[in-house]
């Protein structure tokens, strides 16, 4: 990495010095990576009106320029994963061996939005199917927005990037990137390589800084046409507010939960839900927080699963053998930490972890948990997991749908009716029958209800949500 670099906004095709700038350290031992410009809101009315001239000429190129521009992109990146999967283990203090996975699934999701550019279709309309529509043909076409707002988040600061830079390119739209102010490096990076791929000019902006400047004039100019969000759900309802007519899809958080019911091999489940709860730190938005166990296996789980946890190794986000490093912020880390001791205090048992080593919160389970406690009720983004004791599938259902958040859910079962009956009866997005919640691949739709977000990601469906459909109609006796 080039250490101690003074990086500069992305503007018009064009790198822009910021009138202020913050250092970025490393979260795991706050080695100092670079100068962060600020941008300010008139750097953002610039980047919009950059990407609103873009926007013409995106919408002029043919499917197979855009789908050119994200093969090549794919190719690059390709070329250069090594260097990149460094840059987010160092912005994010994400384990290299995970940062080297999420450089891989960036890179296919640039392929899938390759492939979607080549393939929009629309629909021909049987018009003579009602009285009048005699001689009439009549066919859809999808049309780019034009300006699309992305807002980002630390966690995956390459692939959910891509789930919005993607689809918008594939679509023929321009965008204004506003990436997470812990983690701005992958998003200067793409840009790099998106002027390398040939992208048009203020096709792509990167405006760093303020979600409360940089953001807030996102979501409120009205020549924005989308805003695509990842994150909190108290700021995804902020700006669903705020946006007015545009278009929002929202991705915010969840408590992701698993049911275990009986009969199943306990050792493989458990190993699973280890990765579930702990991969990347907890901080994943179907990170595995609730794990609900049938009470003739509780026991046996529970001694698996924390046998497993305990088995996670911590430490430095460059080392290849660690699992478990350090959390974004030492903020975070003291929240989520003063979060298990209420719960202790209000009568949870510790079952392991609970506490820091070298700057790295151990994997954490707790029994006994009130559902009204914070490590059960709210999103807790760390290594935090909470096992409780079901009676039934019918128990374990309800326990799952009582949260404000609905994004992914899994069973473990040997049971069709339980798969079925969980399929059928669990409040969320997605449901993942003998899986972990923690699941995706990145061509799949996903999204959540309630609190958890509107909307659906995956490129197919976020290519539908950035186009509007267009009704065309030709009377042939004219």
């Amino acid at each position: 990495m080039n250490t101690y670099a003074k990086k500069h906004l992305y503007i018009g095709g064009e790198w822009v010095e910021g009138e202020r700038y913050v250092p970025l350290f490393s979260p795991y031992n706050g080695e100092k990576l670079a100068d962060i410009p600020q941008g300010t809101i008139e750097d953002v009315d610039r980047a919009i009106e950059a990407a609103e001239k873009a926007a013409y000429v995106m919408r002029a190129l043919s499917s197979h320029e855009r789908a050119g521009i994200l093969d090549r992109l794919a190719s690059l990146l390709e070329e250069r994963q090594d260097e990149a999967a460094m840059i987010i283990a160092n912005e994010a203090a994400k384990p290299i061996k995970a940062a080297q996975v999420e450089v891989k699934r960036t890179i296919q999701t640039y392929k899938f939005s390759a492939m979607e550019a080549r393939n929009r279709y629309g629909e021909t309309l049987p018009m003579d199917a009602a009285p009048g529509g005699e001689n009439r043909v009549g066919y859809t076409v999808r049309e780019p927005l034009g300006v699309i707002g992305a807002i980002t988040p630390f966690n995956f600061p390459m692939n959910l990037v891509a789930h919005k830079v993607g689809p918008a390119i594939a679509s023929g739209n321009s965008v204004v990137l506003k990436p997470a102010s812990g983690t701005p490096l992958s998003a200067f990076f793409l840009a790099e390589l998106l002027e390398e791929a040939g992208l048009p000019k203020g096709a792509c902006n990167v405006v760093t800084g303020s979600g409360r400047v940089v953001g807030d004039r996102l979501v409120k100019d009205e020549r924005v046409k989308m805003i695509t969000f990842t994150g909190s759900a108290e700021t995804g309802i902020g700006i669903r507010n705020q946006a007015g007519l545009k278009r929002v899809t929202l991705e915010l958080g969840s408590n992701a939960a698993l049911i275990v019911d009986e009969g199943v091999d306990l050792a493989d489940v458990a190993k699973r839900a280890v990765t579930g709860a702990f991969a990347y730190q907890g901080q994943v938005c179907i990170s595995l927080q609730r794990i609900y166990v049938h009470d003739t296996v509780y026991q046996a789980f529970l001694r698996a699963f924390v046998s497993e946890a305990e088995k996670l190794k911590m430490g430095d986000p460059l080392d290849h053998k660690t699992d478990v490093s350090s959390l974004i912020t030492k903020e975070d880390t003291k929240r989520a930490l003063s979060w298990v001791e209420e719960a202790v205090q209000g009568g949870a048992i510790l079952e392991t972890g609970g506490m820091i080593e070298e700057n790295v919160m151990r994997p954490t389970v707790l029994t006994n948990v009130d559902r009204t406690m914070k490590v059960s009720c709210k999103e807790v983004f760390a290594p935090v997991v909470v096992i409780e004791r079901i009676q039934s599938i019918e128990d374990g259902i309800e326990a799952v749908n009582d949260s404000r958040y609905g994004l992914q859910a899994g069973i473990f079962t040997p049971n069709i009716h339980h798969a079925f009956e969980a399929a059928d009866q669990l409040q969320v997005g997605g449901v993942l029958i003998n899986d972990i919640p923690t699941y995706r691949v990145d061509h799949m739709p996903y999204g959540g209800v309630k609190e958890s977000g509107t909307g659906r990601e995956g490129i197919r469906y976020s290519v539908d949500e950035m186009t509007e459909m267009k009704l065309i109609i030709v009377n042939k006796n004219k």
